[in-house]
């Protein structure tokens, strides 16, 4: 089944192993909570009543109490204790070796995302191929940050100076939302992403794509953009491959005009959008690294026109 343009963001709607698992254990553990309460009610409430009633003989109230008290309780605490061991197990690998590698970079307040098998480097988009296990490693480049996509895997923390290993498998394709889950800053709740699950065919596609560097202008506009972008602050925080511009402070923007959306999924990728964002991000995402940009209409027009060429 297909769920292309989907935006998933629920645990209940798992796509994969690890979520299917999470999803779950949640049902079995509310169900037992839900148990264990009405247990815990229905016990008050014989108690008082047989109080009233001095029904309850001493003997008899004690094998209550251990049964309910002692015996069941350590029951559920030993099934749910072996649940969650099977848990660790079944999350811990996958059922076959990870077919590709993808290290993530966690910025305050973007996703930093590359291929290392293939050079590819791209931001808040992480393709994989479906129903194919992939190899994450995550890491911070500033502070905390949580990586989570409910649809597909729980939460694994990003720290500074450490790399956490993960994997994941998605088995529809489609587009499933991912969100910073560890507050990291004024821009946390705009510090999202999206795992695109494709075709194996459309997937290696998209990769020997994005491993290309950028395309050279073509139109009188372009390389205007292009000689702006180049020779001014831009090239000093971002890179395009291929180009003297190789800052190491924003996005990669080798590949920009293949996202889908701007600012760690905050705005479309649009012509608007983009020119709003290149003129003041500030109004847009306020506390963001990047300060508004003194360009005369003409050359953000020009800088507009190259960067929406970076296909």
């Amino acid at each position: 089944m297909s769920r292309i343009g989907a935006e998933d963001h629920s645990t209940f709607s798992p796509v994969g192993p690890k979520s299917d698992f999470t999803t779950t254990a949640w049902w079995i553990l509310f169900a037992v909570a839900a148990f264990v309460c009405v247990v815990v009610i229905a016990l008050a409430v014989g108690a008082v009543v047989a109080r009233r009633r001095a029904t309850v003989h001493g003997g008899e109230a004690k094998g209550i109490v251990l049964t309910f008290g002692v015996v069941i309780p350590a029951l559920v605490l030993a099934a749910t204790f072996a649940l969650s061991i099977v848990g660790i197990a079944k999350v811990a690998k996958p059922s076959r070796p990870a077919a590709i590698t993808i290290d993530v970079v966690g910025h305050q307040w973007w996703w930093e995302v590359r291929y290392p098998d293939s050079g590819a480097v791209t931001a808040n988009e992480i393709h994989v191929p479906v129903g194919t296990p992939v190899e994450l490693r995550l890491t911070s480049a500033d502070v905390i940050h949580s990586f989570w996509v409910p649809a597909v895997m729980p939460k694994l923390d990003l720290i500074p100076g450490h790399t956490n290993d993960t994997w994941l498998t998605v088995d529809d394709a489609g587009t499933y939302r991912g969100q910073c889950a560890e507050y990291c800053g004024v821009q946390h709740a705009h510090m999202a992403f999206s795992v695109v699950a494709q075709p194996e065919a459309d997937f290696r596609s998209w990769l020997q794509g994005q491993s290309s560097p950028a395309r050279t202008p073509t139109t009188a506009a372009q390389k205007k953009g292009y000689d702006v972008f180049t020779s001014g602050s831009c090239a000093t925080c971002h890179t395009v491959r291929g180009t003297p511009a190789d800052g190491q402070v924003g996005p990669d923007l080798t590949h920009l005009a293949t996202r889908a959306k701007l600012a760690a999924e905050t705005i479309p990728n649009d012509r608007g959008h983009l020119g709003g964002w290149i003129a003041n991000s500030q109004q847009i995402k306020p506390g963001n690294k990047m300060p508004p940009q003194p360009l005369s209409p003409r050359d953000l027009t020009a800088v507009i026109a190259y960067l929406e060429s970076l296909e």
